[in-house]
């Protein structure tokens, strides 16, 4: 019976019910309160740092999308969010085991039954995207959505790694800037603003 109302929440588009499958923001906020949290981008420089003791050491470590770990010295062993905006593969929730699952995007057609019914599961909510594209000028990357909602916690302090606003590319694909439907300059802007505003939030360069 959940699932047929779960398929009838997204056939309708009912974004009251289908956030009701997961935590409140309020719920979500609270795991927040007071922890120290490492994002973890896909920028593939990442790759040539030993970054990785240092995000482990964070109470919650929250990857994204695919969530690439080439390897333990700079990128960790540890996940215990994800962060998507296309659905996981089955390998890819296996290997990582995250204990939340949080849906960013506002694209709802996509988000599968497996996630609520498998996963604690947040639904980011669409009124927040609809913010932050607007405060952006063009839609939102799943890193800069997630950074906005943690800039919004209670959290202690905030780690971000393999953010390099796609200089390097990005180890979830092969695609070029101009192919991919973000304006990374203007999601620097954004960043930076954050990180001169908000004391808690610190960006790890590539370089160590």
């Amino acid at each position: 019976m959940s699932h047929l109302r779960f398929l009838w929440a997204k056939l309708t588009q009912n974004e009251t019910a289908l956030a009701q499958f997961g935590l409140t923001e309020t719920e979500l906020l609270s795991r927040l309160a007071e922890k120290s949290v490492a994002v973890v981008g896909n920028a593939r420089a990442l790759g040539q740092t030993a970054h990785g003791a240092q995000i482990d050491s964070a109470d919650i470590v929250i990857r994204i999308n695919s969530a690439p770990m080439p390897n333990a010295k700079s990128h960790g062993r540890k996940t215990t969010w994800m962060a998507v905006s296309t659905p996981p593969s089955k390998e890819t929730l296996a290997n990582r085991a995250p204990s939340l699952i949080l849906w960013m995007t506002p694209k709802r057609k996509r988000l599968g039954w497996n996630i609520p019914r498998d996963f604690s599961f947040y639904l980011n909510r669409s009124n927040d995207w609809v913010r932050l594209s607007a405060a952006l000028g063009t839609r939102p990357t799943t890193g800069v959505m997630i950074i906005d909602l943690l800039s919004r916690s209670k959290a202690r302090k905030i780690d971000l790694y393999g953010f390099d606003f796609f200089a390097s590319l990005s180890l979830s694909g092969e695609r070029q800037a101009e192919q991919v439907p973000h304006d990374f300059d203007r999601e620097r802007v954004f960043i930076d603003a954050l990180l001169a505003s908000d004391p808690r939030v610190h960006l790890h360069k590539m370089n160590a």
